[in-house]
């Protein structure tokens, strides 16, 4: 559909900056700055950078508040990625960005699409991509609907990611009804660079020209920014036209070349960055207000793929694998060639000015003149306040489940959506590729060894939105530590982290209070961890017809392995090993999958957590396994000890002889800061006396075959078929 550009009088009198995301004070601030009324493409252009998606204008003055830096820190937020040294010369980048809005409407390019523009996030820094993961959020599996978003979702994020030739090893999935209209759709990426050769995305340097490489602009994802600042409802039909498609096979294209300019061009290059939300507007802006300068660019210069291309169009665009450079005045060609080399648009399409003002050219025509710092730095913030959610201080009595059968339970649970095995999912992407990875999916956390070095990295993703549901502080710094925990199994020091957050409209009071308090968490957290906030993004909005997800912050986090030798997997090794409970068992079952399983729901207030205990059982664990007394650990966190201990098994195909000291209904406790390790029979004596009172042994491995639990009163026996049974099939049924 041909857009009609308005004359600035139309655009006043008939608003269409609303459908766009824009209010009316805000269009009102917008007008008074500029001194005049803004025309068709400058309102569009304030538009998506007013969005919440670019601007942060509620979420700012929360993420403030996070913890950013220590003396790994090397690049924190404000750039595509964040940036940590590892030692040697060596720097770690990553960043995880959501796609939940595109997703919902088209599953396969939406999550295609996230891959795509977080590996440009990377390589924008000068950093080689390594690896991919994801976190991702589901309604329930007996939706057809549900189902199919499911298939096209990790379909999308596997043909992009094993076409550009970067292994996907590791991620979760979830499942719940509140993200049955709103899925969670998170990519993290991680590379790897010298720490001396870190890129900005900054256009300085009066004279200098800005260079568009890449493919080229066509209308999809146009002003798709706005349209992930906005929620759903049934009444109003979703703009697949916001949505972008992608091409990985020219991402890859793209990727060499911008690896190659980085590398052996140095000199040459001011400041690159992705043409990610809101396209060449923000990457354009965001590169000039950064450096305190002003741009120009000719329109009639930009490749389009399509004819008759508006300003707006073309500037709002969010077609993918393009990239924006600003490169020394003289040295243009010298980079168009690389880019021409490899079969890529490249072309100068304007300058760094020393007037602070965004100028825009099109068919000889100036289009748009408006300060830079309107559009970025100068984009409005809104210090909302949060009000408590009535739920939060409803009065319920603790849940205390009756177990009458804890096998028929234990099973019943590992038959569960967010428990059951995921492997058939996860088989559809290459965890393999480049011959990197050392600890592939389905363990706690995916490894990649740093070629030429004895050290390794561990990552994992983390969310859990049924405990922030019930308390946002307490939930949050639960999500961090369980991500931690999962690193410390894998035998790695966590050293940071990057976060998704996922909230409803935070105009409501109710849910900007979800996000404030949980910010507090995680920031608590992470402190207590020692992982700083070095990247991230928001995603708000996530409601269909006023009903909003549960509040859910992806957690990101990389750890460091210091020597190969150290990486540890949940598997158990050999029959005759000891099996040793790291933390004490609490009856903590408020938002767990044993209340929903035996109730259909959560509710009451979350279980307590002790960060104290949190931080000193992984320091136990770490130094165990770096101690070389730990042959396989596994965190406790979902489904609790019964669900672990499974895992352990089935991973190992060997079975238990457990005595557990607890009650049976805290087999499925969800208590935090819990591990489960194993220590040949040789060194238990010293690992008891490194635990002291932090450890308790419980059992052995054994060749039976069979899980044999002894409670209390009675036992729990099965055999590893019938768990495995339940276990791996549950996913595959439910998906036919």
């Amino acid at each position: 559909m041909q857009r009609v550009e308005l004359a600035p009088e139309a655009i006043r009198d008939e608003k269409p900056y609303l459908g766009w995301g824009l209010t009316e004070a805000e269009y009102d601030r917008f007008t008074s700055k500029l001194g005049r009324l803004p025309n068709y493409t400058e309102i569009g252009l304030a538009s998506g950078m007013w969005s919440e998606h670019c601007a942060y204008k509620y979420s700012k003055p929360v993420l403030k508040s996070f913890w950013t830096k220590n003396d790994r820190v090397l690049m924190g937020p404000g750039e595509g990625a964040g940036v940590i040294d590892i030692g040697a010369g060596k720097a770690v980048v990553f960043k995880a960005e959501s796609h939940n809005h595109p997703s919902a409407v088209e599953p396969y390019e939406g999550a295609a699409t996230g891959v795509g523009g977080i590996i440009r996030d990377i390589f924008s820094i000068g950093a080689e991509p390594i690896a991919l993961l994801d976190s991702l959020s589901f309604g329930e599996l007996d939706d057809p609907h549900v189902r199919h978003l499911v298939d096209q979702v990790v379909a999308g994020i596997g043909g992009y990611g094993n076409s550009i030739g970067i292994p996907t090893i590791g991620g979760e999935t979830n499942f719940d009804a509140t993200y049955a209209r709103n899925p969670l759709v998170n990519a993290m990426c991680v590379g790897i660079m010298d720490k001396e050769q870190i890129q900005r995305g900054r256009a300085a340097g009066v004279g200098n020209a800005i260079i568009y490489v890449g493919a080229k602009t066509g209308r999809d994802g146009i002003n798709g920014a706005s349209f992930a600042s906005s929620e759903f409802a049934d009444d109003k039909q979703a703009d697949r036209a916001a949505v972008q498609v992608g091409d990985p096979f020219m991402e890859k294209l793209l990727t060499d070349a911008c690896l190659e300019v980085t590398r052996q061009h140095r000199d040459a290059l001011v400041g690159m960055q992705d043409m990610g939300a809101a396209g060449l507007i923000s990457s354009s802006v965001e590169m000039a207000d950064k450096a305190g300068a002003g741009m120009t660019l000719n329109l009639d210069l930009i490749p389009q793929r399509e004819p008759g291309m508006i300003p707006f169009e073309i500037m709002l665009s969010e077609s993918q694998e393009r990239m924006l450079l600003c490169v020394r005045a003289g040295s243009e060609q010298e980079i168009i060639d690389v880019f021409t080399k490899y079969g890529l648009d490249a072309v100068v399409c304007g300058h760094v000015t020393a007037e602070l003002r965004y100028k825009l050219t099109h068919h000889g025509h100036l289009v748009c003149d408006v300060p830079v710092s309107l559009l970025a730095s100068d984009a409005p913030v809104y210090h909302q306040q949060g009000v408590r959610p009535a739920r939060l201080d409803a009065p319920q009595p603790a849940f205390v489940p009756e177990i009458t059968d804890a096998r028929a339970t234990w099973l019943t649970l590992l038959g569960q959506s967010t428990i059951a095995d995921k492997s058939s999912l996860y088989r559809r992407y290459d965890a393999q590729v480049k011959t990197n990875t050392v600890v592939l999916p389905g363990s706690d956390a995916g490894v990649v060894r740093i070629r030429g070095t004895r050290k390794a990295l561990a990552v994992t993703t983390d969310s859990n939105g049924r405990y922030l549901y019930l308390h946002p502080e307490r939930g949050g710094a639960m999500v961090v530590a369980e991500a931690a925990r999962n690193l410390v199994a894998s035998g790695a020091e966590p050293i940071g982290i990057t976060d998704c957050l996922n909230y409803g409209d935070p105009t409501k009071p109710e849910h900007f209070y979800e996000l404030a308090e949980s910010a507090k968490g995680i920031t608590a957290a992470c402190k207590a961890l020692n992982t700083p906030v070095i990247s991230g993004n928001v995603s708000l909005y996530n409601e269909t017809n006023g009903e909003a997800i549960y509040p859910t912050p992806m957690i990101g986090m990389v750890g460091l392995i210091n020597d190969l030798q150290h990486v540890t997997t949940s598997a158990f090794k050999r029959a005759g090993e000891a099996i040793f409970l790291v933390g004490q068992t609490g009856d903590d079952y408020n938002g767990t999958e044993l209340q929903k399983l035996l109730t259909g729901a959560i509710s009451g207030e979350l279980f307590p957590f002790d960060l104290a205990a949190e931080k000193a059982n992984q320091d136990l664990v770490l130094h165990a396994i770096q101690a070389g007394l730990v042959t396989a650990a596994h965190d406790l966190s979902i489904g609790g000890f019964a669900v672990a201990l499974t895992e352990m098994a089935l991973q190992g195909n060997l079975g238990v002889d457990v005595q557990w000291p607890n009650s049976a209904a805290q087999l499925f406790a969800e208590t935090q800061g819990r591990f489960l390790l194993t220590v040949p029979a040789d060194k238990v004596a010293a690992f008891t006396n490194m635990a002291q009172n932090r450890a308790t042994q419980i059992g052995v491995v054994t060749n039976t075959g069979s899980i044999n639990v002894a409670l209390t009163h009675g036992t729990v026996q099965f055999d590893l078929d019938t768990a495995r049974q339940v276990y791996e099939e549950a996913i595959p049924c439910r998906m036919k």
